[in-house]
């Protein structure tokens, strides 16, 4: 992903293409989420970024179903990425499911449509584009770090 991360000490890492299948589950279960403005399907959701914030992006359910039916059927040598970006990612994921379920609960259906719609729209550039917007706010944040010498 990037020197900065060589910096830093070794951690675990992870096949690249698992949290990109992980966006696309995610992507067309916050699809249906808002579709539905159905609050179960949210807190289920913010259970599964729970789990990869807490104890990583390869144990969620979408990361178990990626390692035992997609990765083996998978053609070519997996690249392999640092786990802490897209753990931070599943971080911020969980901060948007959380407004989304607190806009839910309270009645306040602009907090849920628009944090749900946020959480969306990060999963959709990841799974479609590649592009992990979570990923890109942990290196920022640690290139900031970095410059102010913390």
């Amino acid at each position: 992903m990037s020197s900065i991360l060589e910096k830093k000490i070794d951690s675990v890492s992870i096949d690249a293409r698992g949290p990109r299948f992980s966006a696309g589950l995610t992507t067309v279960v916050l699809a249906f989420a808002l579709v539905t403005s159905n609050l179960w399907i949210v807190i289920a959701q913010a259970i599964i970024f729970a789990i990869g914030a807490v104890k990583g992006p390869q144990f969620t359910p979408y990361a178990l179903v990626f390692k035992n039916f997609i990765k083996p059927r998978l053609k070519g040598k997996a690249v392999t990425e640092d786990i802490r970006p897209p753990q931070f990612a599943q971080s911020v994921g969980l901060l948007f499911a959380l407004a989304a379920i607190a806009g839910a609960i309270s009645s306040f259906t602009p907090l849920f449509t628009l944090a749900a719609s946020f959480a969306l729209a990060a999963a959709f550039l990841n799974a479609a584009f590649n592009y992990c917007l979570g990923c890109e706010l942990y290196l920022l944040l640690l290139r900031v770090r970095l410059a102010h010498g913390k």
